[in-house]
């Protein structure tokens, strides 16, 4: 089979397009014959070993030394399964699928072989391979911290989210709307049409607006790139207010739970896939240089098949 491998640490050129062999699926495993996934900015970070100090070595620890153990990156997929091994009962041979491996990795292949019990469910019903793939990273993160704030249980949030335009951000402002919040998204000035488009009920333009400094309050600030920290924000916060980010230490759980809430919402017409560009595997080089911009809308998605 195909596969992109990652064959150190570094820019996008330590990408190599290689034939590998296809997996073999054993008694409790399903192959899964990959259509669609994504590259997000947990691939770029462990591709570039993008963090900083004692971080660098804790992820080598973790991932490799020198290069990524698991040489295939990629979390997400949308695809078919093609084999089942002899006590797989939860799925069939060519129930369409998507799913996200988390640190496995492996889904910028044309295969991959996952346990029945792994994070997998059949896609959404109105979802194209693409559309599937894309709405996993992002929606399953914007869950993660959205659920912890317990918007689930919260009559009418006051949000804001920072950095409404990427594929945390895009997921979090719908996911919002759907809990009925009140929803302030905070993005370029590129990405007003877009965050309006998602149903923001308010825009604020960064490089015109500091929101710290106009007076308003927020029941949660959800950080989803990565950039605040509490200290920053908290005059912005109201008295039992939250302040929640992607780029602490919390690590957003990945539950079959996720992936049905998504579902259900896709198919209810109250989730878009926001993709921003799409790329063959072939082109993951390119892919990966698209996402170290920092510049993408939503999701960059690889067409397997």
């Amino acid at each position: 089979m195909k596969a992109a491998f990652c064959t150190n640490y570094g820019e996008p050129e330590v990408l190599k397009i290689v034939l590998t062999d296809k997996p073999i699926p054993r008694e409790d495993e399903v192959l899964i014959r990959i259509h669609a996934s994504a590259v997000n900015s947990a691939d770029v970070r462990v591709r570039g070993l993008d963090v900083e100090g004692f971080m660098k070595i804790v992820m080598r620890f973790v991932l490799g030394f020198t290069k990524p153990r698991k040489p295939i990156l990629g979390t997400t997929f949308a695809g078919v399964i093609s084999e089942i091994g002899k006590n797989v009962t939860k799925f069939k041979k060519g129930d369409e699928v998507f799913g996200m491996t988390g640190f496995k990795f492996g889904t910028h292949a044309e295969y991959i072989a996952l346990k029945e019990t792994d994070v997998i469910v059949n896609k959404p019903k109105n979802a194209s391979f693409e559309e599937a793939s894309a709405i996993i990273f992002g929606g399953s993160t914007a869950y993660h911290f959205l659920m912890k704030a317990d918007i689930e249980k919260k009559s009418k949030m006051k949000i804001l989210i920072y950095g409404a335009t990427g594929a945390v951000g895009t997921s979090a402002v719908q996911i919002a709307k759907y809990f009925n919040s009140d929803v302030t998204a905070v993005c370029s000035d590129e990405g007003k049409e877009l965050v309006t488009s998602l149903s923001a009920d308010d825009v604020i333009i960064y490089s015109k607006e500091d929101f710290t400094k106009n007076g308003k309050r927020y029941d949660l600030i959800f950080d989803a790139i990565g950039k605040l920290n509490r200290k920053m924000v908290k005059s912005s916060l109201t008295e039992r207010g939250i302040f929640s980010t992607v780029g602490g230490f919390e690590v957003a759980s990945e539950t079959t739970t996720q992936l049905l809430f998504l579902k259900d919402l896709f198919d209810k017409n109250k989730l878009k896939a926001v993709i921003d560009k799409i790329y063959s595997l072939d082109d993951i080089i390119e892919a990966h240089r698209y996402v170290d911009t920092k510049r993408k809308k939503g999701n960059v998605v690889i067409k397997v098949v």
